[in-house]
């Protein structure tokens, strides 16, 4: 398969997979969920994710199988570091959304290019071009600009919550940029697929969270379903779109490299915000809608002049 051709490939199925995944991730941390006149909230991030790296790592098992080929190169403990920094990515970004709502938490993990590029500099010693450090710098200002007007909430509310969901998703940012760092690294020393970096991955992850969960919130976690039994389906559509998606986000990490992943991750999250504010009804004010649109023109700058020849800052 020609390179345009798997990035083509590699992109429509992040883009299809993680637009479900976004709707059943909303429905199940942001619903409410309703017996006998009173209301639960959805708290469980650690059980959702050990649930998720589940089903990740059986969808990895069947690809590995199918690819055939496996890479005795890479040393266990980087797959282990690797789980360690995912874990922490994702049940950040998942605990964020108890405190701001989808869209204020997908534009912050827009910034993801950010952390990859420069833990990839420090860590990894990768180059970037001017261009890209410029086109990065537009995506910061968007997100300032963003964060600045808050979706419109009360102020009791604002005070309560306000700096919580955000040091969540710093701290999942981080994580994100360390998760990059050590994959440029495996990429560079070690031929390793992206099904066999899948698996490993959500291997490691998967026996930490279950371990995690066995002595957290676990039997609160089936408590909670058993009461709301319309949960399942939305679980389970949560972990499938994960699995499929992710099998995506690692085949085009292994061909092409975390930042470009990253970049694609980030331009379908503008259609998430979409259809979340034509779904779920969040109003998004005019000076937000000014710093979306200025993080996805930092981003499209990147895709169109990343490809001329630029100087490289060292």
């Amino acid at each position: 398969m020609r390179k345009s051709t798997k990035l083509f490939f590699c992109a429509s199925g992040i883009f299809i997979s993680y637009f479900f995944y976004g709707i059943a991730q909303e429905k199940i941390t942001r619903g409410k969920f309703s017996i006998d006149g009173t209301t639960d909230k959805f708290t469980f991030s650690t059980s959702l994710v050990a649930l998720q790296c589940l089903a990740n790592l059986l969808i990895a098992r069947v690809g590995v199988q199918l690819a055939g080929k496996t890479s005795s190169e890479t040393p266990s403990h980087w797959y282990f570091m690797l789980s360690l920094t995912y874990i922490g990515a994702m049940t950040a970004s998942n605990k964020a959304l108890i405190f701001i709502n989808y869209p204020e938490q997908v534009l912050g993990k827009a910034c993801k290019p950010i952390p990859v590029m420069i833990l990839g500099a420090l860590i990894g010693g990768k180059r970037y071009s001017l261009t890209k450090y410029l086109s990065v710098l537009l995506i910061v200002f968007g997100i300032v600009v963003f964060m600045l007007y808050k979706t419109q909430r009360s102020e009791h509310t604002f005070k309560a919550n306000f700096g919580i969901g955000e040091l969540l998703l710093l701290i999942s940012l981080a994580s994100d940029g360390i998760t990059g760092a050590i994959q440029d690294k495996m990429r560079a020393r070690a031929n390793v697929g992206g099904y066999e970096m899948m698996y490993h991955t959500n291997f490691y992850s998967t026996i930490l969270l279950l371990i995690m969960v066995s002595f957290g919130d676990g039997l609160e976690f089936i408590s909670f379903c058993s009461r709301h039994p319309s949960l399942y389906w939305y679980v389970l559509g949560f972990c499938i779109t994960s699995a499929i998606g992710q099998s995506f986000i690692f085949e085009c990490i292994s061909a092409f490299g975390p930042l470009t992943c990253a970049l694609i991750t980030t331009t379908r999250k503008f259609f998430t915000i979409l259809f979340s504010v034509i779904i779920f009804s969040n109003k998004l004010v005019t000076q937000q809608w000014i710093g979306v649109l200025l993080v996805f023109a930092g981003l499209f700058a990147d895709a169109f002049f990343g490809k001329k020849k630029t100087p490289i800052l060292k």
